[in-house]
C-alpha cells in the first residue's frame, strides 16, 4: 500500500453530504495520482461509502489497489422516519447495529462484498469493539482468521479510536495490522507508550487514521474546530495554538506536519486522511512531500509538544 492512503468516511457524508459524482471523481483522481490504498466501512453513510467506492473502482485492475473495510456492525433496513443521522449527512436507510458474533461477521463481510462489487478484500478490520472485547475475540476474530486462511481476505486487523485494546489484541491473537484513529498524531501520542513498540516487536503494521484529529489539525484552533468527532475542548485548543506558533516560526503548514509526523515511526506503514474532493486529495499529496526543516521538529520537542521518544522525519 502507498504511504498516503484515502479514508472514505467523507464519501459516506461525514459531517456533510458528498454527491456520488464527486466521490467517483475523487477516487479516480487518487488512482491516477498513484494512491492505491482505500479504507471504508459499512458504518460510513450506512453503506454509502462502500457503494460509492465500489462503483468508482469498477473496471480498475484488482491487483492495482489495496482495499480495507470493516465488520462489527450489521446494517438493518429502516424507514426514513426512523433513520438516525448522527454524524453522517444523508445516509442510506439503514440502522447500524453492533454485532461481533461469528455469524454476523460472516454476513457483514458478504454484504460488503456486494456493495463493493468485489470477490475479495485485502484488509478486514474489527470495527470499534470497545465494549465488546469478549465477543470480538471469540466471534469476529475467529471469523476473520477463517477468511484469511481461505484467501478471501489477506490481512486481519482492528480499527479503533483507542490504543489499549489493540495492544491486547496484539498479545492474544495473530493480527496483521491495526487502524489506529487519532491516537498517534501531532497532538495525541497515546499509541506511542505501549501499542507502537509492541507492533514493531511483533511485526504488526499500523495504519494511522484521523491524522488531523477530526479536523482541528487542518482547521487550526478556530471556533467550532472538531477533535475526536466533537467540538474541541479548551485544553486541546490551547495545545493546537502552541503547535501553530511553532509552525509559524518555521513557516511550516500544520497539515504537512500532521501528515508527516506519524509516518516517521517504524510501525506506521500508511496514513489515511479523509478526502471529500479532488482538491482535498491533491492538497494531501502536496503536503506529504512539503519540505520541513529538522529545526521544526527540534522546536516541537524543546517545547514539549512531542515526546522525546517520538521519531521524527
Amino acid at each position: 500500500m502507498t504511504r498516503l492512503g484515502m479514508g472514505t468516511a467523507p464519501l459516506g457524508g461525514l459531517f456533510q453530504d458528498v454527491p456520488e459524482a464527486q466521490a467517483t471523481e475523487t477516487v479516480r483522481r487518487a488512482l491516477a495520482l498513484g494512491v492505491n490504498f482505500f479504507d471504508t466501512a459499512p458504518l460510513y453513510g450506512h453503506g454509502k461509502s462502500e457503494t460509492y467506492l465500489g462503483k468508482a473502482l469498477a473496471g480498475t485492475p484488482r491487483s492495482s489497489f489495496v482495499l480495507a473495510t470493516k465488520v462489527g456492525r450489521l446494517l438493518i433496513p429502516v424507514d426514513q422516519s426512523q433513520l438516525e443521522k448522527r454524524e453522517f449527512d444523508r445516509p442510506f436507510p439503514f440502522k447500524p447495529v453492533f454485532d461481533f458474533s461469528y455469524d454476523a461477521v460472516m454476513r457483514s463481510f458478504e454484504e460488503s462484498l456486494k456493495r463493493l462489487n468485489l470477490e475479495r478484500i485485502d484488509v478486514l478490520h474489527i470495527h470499534d469493539p470497545d465494549d465488546h472485547y469478549g465477543e470480538a475475540i471469540k466471534g469476529a476474530y475467529r471469523a476473520l482468521a477463517k477468511l484469511r486462511s481461505e484467501g478471501v481476505i489477506r490481512a486481519v486487523g482492528a480499527g479503533m479510536n483507542q490504543a489499549e485494546m489493540p495492544a491486547r489484541f496484539a498479545r492474544e491473537g495473530e493480527f496483521d495490522c491495526f487502524l489506529l484513529a487519532g491516537r498517534y498524531t501531532l497532538i495525541d501520542h497515546t499509541g506511542l507508550k505501549e501499542l507502537l513498540p509492541l507492533c514493531v516487536k511483533k511485526s504488526i503494521s499500523i495504519i494511522v487514521g484521523g491524522p488531523y484529529n477530526s479536523g482541528i489539525l487542518a482547521s487550526g484552533a478556530a471556533p467550532g474546530a472538531k477533535f475526536n468527532y466533537a467540538d474541541a475542548p479548551e485544553e486541546v485548543l490551547q495545545k493546537v495554538r502552541q503547535v501553530e506558533e511553532v509552525c509559524s516560526r518555521h513557516d511550516v503548514p500544520m497539515k504537512a506536519a500532521a501528515l508527516q509526523f506519524p509516518l516517521a515511526h517504524p510501525a506506521v506503514v500508511s496514513v489515511i486522511p479523509g478526502a471529500r474532493s479532488v482538491a482535498e486529495l491533491e492538497g494531501n499529496l502536496r503536503l506529504l512531500s512539503h519540505p520541513i526543516p529538522a529545526e521544526f521538529w527540534a522546536d516541537l520537542r524543546k517545547s514539549r509538544l512531542i515526546p522525546d521518544e517520538a521519531p521524527t522525519p
